[in-house]
């Protein structure tokens, strides 16, 4: 695996995410409501400039988890890998809101051993430039490790437990993040937004279902179970390759962790909200980063 696929791995949620990169994760659904039961919604899922526009590489199908209105797992049905974009549908067979999405955990950061700085990558190691053979990726405890001389790459390690105890310079992130749609089919129910208490989380106080154009919506965010205040919440609408701005909208959250949106058009929108702290709970992690990302639909009054 090269550095770059590591990089992404790493912090897919974080760094993609983030309104201002160039590029954004996104799922699209052929819709959102379905008036009764069965039924099946399409789902495109890509990483983009424009919203909702594939120019640029697919999500992995093999990402993707659903959970039923019950809150058991679901499945995806005949998903396909393409270059730009990648498709699959969730067969609807019990009524109520379903939620589909990806989630991801991680952590990554550097360290130095005797000054050689050395780079944690949860997940598979990438090949240095000498390859395994030549020791690139190899435990910092192990022959061959860094020695200090100029000139060698970066080493790498896929787990805090190979962080040797001289390690200095300890620099590591843990990462989560969710990338989220939701999809009713007859009555709408909670079951879905049930808060875990872990991490950065959104639960509706307006009902998904109720998105109208012109009228306020209220979203509170969460972390670890707790209102987050002060959480700045980005919403972009799709549709930026007809304009001649992004048309993003920013809201902060109150003390209750509620960010109150108003809706200027119908259509879908990409909402996306991100949280930094010290509360690591892994052994040696100095920090954390959290995302939250879901794609609404907002109907014409």
């Amino acid at each position: 695996m090269r550095l770059k696929t590591c990089l992404i791995a790493a912090a897919a949620l974080i760094a993609v995410a983030t309104p201002g990169l160039a590029h954004r994760n996104w799922l699209l659904p052929s819709a959102t409501i379905f008036s009764s039961t069965p039924e099946t919604v399409a789902v495109d899922a890509a990483e983009s400039t424009d919203l909702f526009f594939p120019d640029h590489r697919a999500l992995g199908v093999e990402r993707i988890k659903v959970w039923a209105p019950d809150g058991s797992e679901g499945k995806i049905q005949n998903g396909s890998n393409g270059r730009v974009r990648s498709t699959f549908e969730v067969q609807l067979d019990k009524p109520g809101t379903w939620r589909i999405g990806m989630v991801q955990n991680g952590i990554g950061g550097t360290f130095k051993v005797d000054g050689v700085e050395w780079r944690l990558f949860s997940g598979r190691r990438p090949g240095g430039a000498g390859g395994p053979g030549a020791g690139a990726g190899r435990g910092p405890g192990a022959p061959g490790g860094p020695s200090g001389a100029g000139g060698e790459p970066p080493r790498f390690v896929s787990s805090i437990d190979e962080i040797p105890a001289n390690a200095t310079d300890i620099r590591i992130t843990e990462t989560s993040g969710s990338n989220n749609i939701y999809v009713t089919a007859g009555e709408p129910t909670d079951t879905v937004f049930t808060p875990t208490g872990k991490g950065l989380e959104m639960v509706p106080v307006t009902h998904l279902t109720e998105l109208v154009k012109g009228e306020p919506a209220r979203l509170k965010f969460l972390v670890d179970g707790k209102p987050a205040a002060g959480l700045k919440v980005s919403v972009l609408p799709g549709g930026k390759r007809y304009r001649d701005s992004d048309g993003a909208i920013e809201i902060m959250t109150g003390a209750d962790g509620v960010a109150t949106i108003d809706w200027p058009e119908a259509g879908m929108f990409w909402l996306n909200t991100s949280f930094a702290d010290n509360k690591a709970t892994m052994p040696k992690a100095t920090g954390r980063r959290m995302s939250y990302t879901a794609t609404l639909e907002v109907m014409a009054p």
